[in-house]
């Protein structure tokens, strides 16, 4: 394990280096575009007949379950990072249009890309069931948090339209890993799950998540209220992430939204009512430098994992139609009806356009995708995942910022 950690931190730094050198894009766009490469590069050599350098990869990719190290290691810390410096009394403001968008708006764009999925496969010869097809567009359609708050602090977007997206974007993923869950075990049983079963785990996972989240964000700014020792106050806070998203996970609730809620209430009142000024200042700097390293380390993960896709010969039309598909869904439920109707959004019209383009998916997909039952099923919806998350962080990461500004959204 500690070789594994060692190669990890070592190659991230490494990019880290070379992206601030030459590049200089967002460090987790770029970290992951070198990372990329460097998988390509291996791949290719592979096919040369240079062997050695593809089985070292893959053996440490094997020696990392890419889904647990996400899932149920990084997310609670990445979350509650996220949540910590979001403004709560904007989230309050939009809580309605986030709500819709983020239930309604990921449910709605699950079923079109799942059906849209089947109808484009059958058009390039690949036949696929409808529960992978819905499967496929249950981890595609939120946008993950983790990508999109990274990408969001470099692209200086006005407040009203960052907090509109951070707020959809730290809700919709576990909206979307309640749905994944619910058609995960129809595929698993055979028939689907009843409409009762289906609000019970929502209940469970959802309500249950957010209650836990109040119930820890509101004993932890206790605590820190108690005492004035920046030091075993940071601690608190690091205990507080991690214990508590493994109590989610025991009481089978959502871990994600029990952590967002806690940032936001740390965030909140915790700073206001619980800190000194000096316990805010290093809070905020430890918090940041994790979000910032397991951040990097999460992006070179992404583009390593390039060499464990099983790539299928004819998957490139579908790959595209994938992505279109993405962001096609991503209008419909989002960008259309906030053109259609700014004033219920909060939002200037053509903020419209800067949320369907700002529909970044990153780590959460893959590594719902990689989740599956081993398979050529798999391997279709891999190939699928992968190719619309480096589509949406490389392309529409590098252009959110453009964008922004050309819509007179960016307040650079």
């Amino acid at each position: 394990m500690l070789d594994v950690v060692a190669v990890l931190l070592v190659s991230t730094a490494t990019f880290a280096w070379l992206n601030r050198k030459f590049l200089r894009w967002p460090p987790t766009i770029g970290v992951m575009a070198i990372a990329l490469l460097v998988s390509l590069g291996i791949v290719g050599l592979d096919r040369l007949g240079f062997t050695e350098p593809v089985r070292h990869e893959l053996t440490l990719l094997a020696s990392i379950d890419f889904t647990d190290v996400l899932m149920e290691g990084m997310l609670s810390v990445l979350l509650f990072a996220g949540a910590l410096h979001v403004d709560p009394a904007r989230l309050t403001r939009l809580a309605r249009p986030i709500g819709l968008l983020a239930i309604v708006g990921t449910a709605l764009s699950t079923l079109i890309v799942g059906f849209g999925c089947q109808w484009v496969l059958g058009l390039v010869g690949h036949d696929l069931s409808l529960v992978h097809c819905l499967l496929f567009g249950a981890l595609i359609s939120p946008t993950d948090p983790v990508a999109v708050l990274g990408i969001l602090e470099s692209a200086h977007v006005s407040r009203d339209v960052e907090s509109l997206i951070a707020g959809e974007s730290l809700i919709n993923d576990g909206v979307g890993v309640v749905l994944f869950a619910l058609l995960l075990d129809m595929l698993h049983s055979g028939s689907p799950p009843t409409v009762r079963e289906g609000i019970g785990l929502f209940v469970q996972e959802a309500v249950g998540g957010v209650a836990l989240g109040f119930l820890l964000g509101h004993g932890v700014n206790a605590v820190l209220a108690s005492i004035d020792d920046y030091r075993v106050e940071v601690l608190i806070t690091l205990a507080t992430v991690i214990g508590g998203y493994a109590l989610a996970n025991r009481l089978h609730t959502s871990g994600p939204l029990a952590m967002v809620v806690v940032g936001l209430l740390v965030g909140s009142e915790g700073r206001q009512w619980s800190m000194s000024e000096i316990t805010r200042e290093r809070l905020d700097l430890f918090w940041h430098l994790l979000d910032e390293i397991l951040n990097s380390v999460l992006f070179v993960l992404i583009g390593l994992e390039f060499a464990v896709i099983h790539y299928t010969p004819g998957l490139t039309w579908a790959a595209v139609g994938a992505v279109i598909l993405a962001l096609l869904s991503r209008f419909l439920v989002v960008g259309l009806p906030v053109l259609c109707f700014p004033a219920w959004f909060h939002l200037p019209p053509r903020a419209g356009w800067l949320l369907t383009w700002s529909g970044i998916r990153g780590g959460i997909s893959v590594a719902l995708a990689l989740s599956l039952p081993p398979g050529p099923e798999r391997d279709t919806v891999l190939t699928l995942t992968y190719s619309v998350v480096v589509f949406s962080i490389l392309f529409q990461g590098l252009s959110i910022g453009s964008l922004a500004r050309r819509l007179g959204l960016s307040t650079a």
